[in-house]
């Protein structure tokens, strides 16, 4: 089966100032690196739908769907977070980014694609059940890890983060979850300084500035793989943020393509043994426009087998 791509024009209207990392660029930057690459037409290409209210409310509270409602500022800029701003336009575009990855989740389930890559924005990992916070608005990838369960009733669901920054919010959501198993790793001490005092339900590798991909891979294949492979995961999705990339200036790593090539070739294998070869993976960090298109053309061939 063919490997999805899903994204939307939306995603380019949500932007937090020039200033601002996380830019519409990112988007631009992703799709022209496919299409250089030449891989862009070896996918099956998919529109992000909208989530609804009620789907965002499988993670976060109505309270906080009702105050992002508030916040969003018909002109101008609204800031909500110290480093997270809203337009006119977010509200729309976290509801269609929540949308794909629910989308996502549907594809590979109803075996319309093997595996399946969500570009969108913005990226969703830092926002807790009760607040948005660290550029994110809703957590895509825990409503639609929340969504699989309830909808397709499967009982187990991995969730991988190699973003730099440790996924606070989606170990908020599922802190303690039998049906989820969460395995990061990210740079610490760095932003959102958590991660340490994980649940039994989190495999959470904090890791020095300056760690390379070889660190990564032992860590991979020695604490991930086996958790992994214990747990039996129906369903794999990741948080793919390429942000622990030795080009980025937000993170400190030394990741560069082929690690992330490598990881993914590993977690394939798990799909493969144990889910019917479905991951639903979703953009997060990554803010060196080179590194990032050339991180995720890295990441997409190897889920296509190309």
């Amino acid at each position: 089966m063919a490997t999805g791509y899903i994204t939307h024009s939306d995603f380019l209207k949500h932007e937090m100032g020039s200033h601002h990392p996380e830019c519409p660029e990112r988007i631009q930057a992703i799709n022209d690196q496919l299409i250089r690459s030449g891989i862009d037409g070896f996918l099956q290409h998919l529109e992000a739908p909208l989530a609804t209210e009620e789907q965002i409310e499988l993670v976060h509270t109505p309270e906080h769907v009702a105050f992002v409602k508030e916040r969003s500022p018909e002109s101008g800029y609204a800031m909500i977070d110290g480093d997270t701003i809203m337009n006119p336009h977010t509200l729309r575009v976290a509801l269609r980014a929540a949308g794909a990855a629910i989308a996502g989740v549907d594809a590979v389930m109803k075996g319309e694609v093997e595996n399946i890559f969500c570009a969108v924005r913005p990226p969703g990992h830092h926002a807790e059940p009760d607040r948005s916070m660290g550029f994110c608005i809703f957590d895509s990838v825990a409503v639609a890890a929340r969504y699989a369960i309830e909808t397709y009733g499967i009982e187990r669901v991995a969730i991988i983060d190699f973003d730099v920054h440790h996924g606070n919010g989606t170990e908020a959501a599922f802190f303690n979850d039998p049906h989820i198993l969460m395995c990061s790793f990210f740079q610490h001490p760095f932003y959102p300084y958590s991660g340490l005092d994980g649940s039994k339900n989190m495999v959470n590798i904090p890791l020095p500035a300056s760690t390379r991909g070889d660190v990564v891979r032992s860590i991979v294949q020695e604490r991930w793989l086996p958790a992994l492979r214990n747990f039996e995961p129906e369903l794999i999705m990741i948080s793919a943020g390429f942000d622990a990339h030795r080009e980025d200036d937000l993170g400190q790593m030394g990741l560069v393509e082929d690690d992330y090539a490598w990881i993914t070739k590993r977690l394939k294998e798990v799909a493969d043994e144990f889910a019917q070869g479905r991951i639903v993976s979703c953009l997060e960090g990554g803010y060196n426009l080179s590194a990032l298109g050339r991180s995720v053309v890295a990441h997409i061939k190897a889920l296509a087998d190309l």
